[in-house]
């Protein structure tokens, strides 16, 4: 299941642009499998972005995540050149999956909101063997 959906893209494109991009054996309705990849391509590009602060899979989709894959799937989906207002569209879409890989953006992904994923570690460094240790200094006063 992806996280838009073709009524996603109709709502947000209309259907005279879905049928326009995605029907490519020219029989009047948007390709299954046109839609399908695009749709599938952008849930990879979110995951991406995503995975790394949030556990995937979301236990509910937010609305943000469904705008984004919708934005990023109908730019895939003009292969031979999206207009500008798509293309910035786009654009905005892969900020926001910045901002939330680096930590600026929040999901709210739930009424328990599980996530983000907790990012515990261990710091660990290398260092050459120390030059000053008390039995070197013992000599010098």
């Amino acid at each position: 299941m992806t996280y838009a959906t073709l009524a996603d893209l109709v709502a947000r494109a209309g259907d005279a642009e879905i049928r326009q991009i995605a029907d490519r054996d020219r029989d009047g309705t948007p390709d299954p499998e046109v839609i399908a990849a695009a749709l599938q391509g952008a849930d990879d590009t979110i995951n991406g972005y995503v995975g790394a602060k949030y556990d995937l899979p979301f236990p509910v989709v937010p609305s943000l995540v469904i705008t984004w894959a919708t934005s990023i799937a109908r730019y895939t989906l003009h292969r031979n050149g999206a207009p500008k207002h798509v293309r910035d569209d786009y654009d905005d879409a892969k900020a926001a999956l910045r901002d939330v890989q680096a930590g600026r953006m929040a999901l709210t992904v739930g009424a328990n909101d599980p996530a983000p994923v907790n990012q515990t570690g261990q710091i660990m460094a290398a260092h050459p063997p120390e030059v000053f240790t008390p039995q070197k200094l013992a000599g010098w006063k």
